[in-house]
Order: structure tokens, then sequence, then C-alpha cells
């Protein structure tokens, strides 16, 4: 991973500390640039590393079966990879690859348990973001066993918006796939309703949010629900 120039912090997590301790932690971060399906952490290994992305997002996936695999969640600019850190265990329990590459900012495993007793700050606001993790952790499960495919994939399309923070994006068929547990063909029905009905543009994996107030309407309730207990928690 090539270093970036330094920069400030832009994701979520560091903004609301206090400033002594936000440039305290600043000051141990190492600016990184995440390539597109570069793999950070795979379950049962030793984290070497955290990641608070800022312009970057990062896909966690667990296996099933050893064989297929499931998105379970996104990370990007709202929240960071290696949370269980704050727990006192060092394993990764998921894989996580990168999905939209970009800044990132990263620590090593004995800095950031330094940073983590020096500030009750940072504490605190890590502790409400595990809290919503597990949540939604908990409402993905549910989406993936109650609701159907084009639902499903009106929201993983509004999610990866979020963290993109842009309307456009790339992804393929395969990947979708993958992400939500079905086959191609499923996700290729779906992403042609949704196009269908105006709400998105798709062509050779390029995908525009053509109307984002409909997609939404368009999703299962997971999403709002997902947004609310961050505002709720995170403020």
């Amino acid at each position: 991973m090539p270093l970036t120039k330094p920069a400030p912090a832009a994701n979520r997590l560091l903004t609301r500390l206090p400033r002594k301790d936000r440039q305290r932690f600043l000051a141990g971060c190492e600016p990184v640039n995440l390539d597109f399906a570069q793999i950070l952490s795979e379950p049962g290994e030793r984290i070497q590393h955290v990641y608070f992305p800022t312009e970057s997002f990062i896909s966690l996936v667990t296996a099933i079966d050893g064989r297929a695999k499931l998105e379970v969640g996104l990370v990007g600019d709202e929240g960071m990879l290696g949370i269980s850190l704050v727990l006192g265990t060092d394993v990764s329990p998921l894989h996580a690859l990168v999905q939209g590459k970009g800044p990132a900012l990263r620590m090593a495993t004995a800095p950031f348990r330094r940073e983590l007793d020096q500030s009750p700050a940072l504490q605190r606001g890590l502790k409400r973001y595990l809290y919503v993790v597990m949540g939604q952790l908990a409402q993905t499960a549910a989406c993936t066993r109650y609701h159907v495919v084009e639902a499903r994939l009106a929201r993983w399309l509004l999610m990866t918006q979020d963290r993109a923070h842009s309307d456009e994006f790339h992804v393929t068929h395969e990947f979708l796939a993958y992400m939500l547990g079905v086959r191609r063909v499923g996700v290729t029905k779906a992403a042609m309703s949704l196009q269908y009905r105006k709400l998105i543009s798709y062509h050779r994996g390029n995908i525009t949010i053509l109307d984002r107030g409909r997609l939404e309407a368009a999703s299962c309730g997971c999403y709002a629900a997902d947004r609310a207990a961050y505002a709720r928690w995170m403020g």
C-alpha cells in the first residue's frame, strides 16, 4: 500500500474526538491508499493494524460452509476496521477486503491500544460504535433471511453510495452476487428491475443512482433502521 501525503481526518469517528485527543491520535496514524479487492484481514488472523477509511470503504464478509461467502457489513468514513480490539480481542472475526479504493488512516495495534488507554473519549466513542455494529450485523442477518433480492440490492446500493460519496461507482454482477449471497441470475433480474423503473443506470459494471428517494422506497426497512441507529448512538 503506497503512502499518500498526510491529510486531515475525514473519518467521522475521529472528527468527534476532542481536539487534543484527535491531534495526538492523528500523529500516530499512517495515511495509506487502499486498492480495490485488497485483503486487509482474514478470520482467525492476528490484527496487525486498524483502519479508519476516509475516502475508501471496506467489505466485511463471512464464509458459509467454508465455500460460499456473504457480505455482512460495510465500513466507510463512518467507522473503522479492527473494532474487536476494543473488547481486548486481537483476532479478526471476519474476512475484510477493500470494495471502494481510496485513502484511509492506518495505525498498528500496539499504539492503538495505548491510545485507547490514554483517551476516555476514544473509548466511549468506539464502544458506542461497537454497539451500533452489533445491531447492524443482526439487522443484516434478518434482512438476508426475510427480504427479497431486489429490496436487498436497493439497500446495498444505498449503503455503497453513502460510503462512496458519489452517485456513480463500479461493481460487477459477479461481485454483487458474491456480496448478496445469491446466484448471478438473481442479481441480474433485480438490477434490471431497478433499471427498468429508472432508479439506477447499469452498464458494464458502472452503476449510477438516478433517483435516490425512490431507491430508498424500493429498499427494505433495514436501510433506514441502520441509519437511525447510527444517528441515535453516534450523533
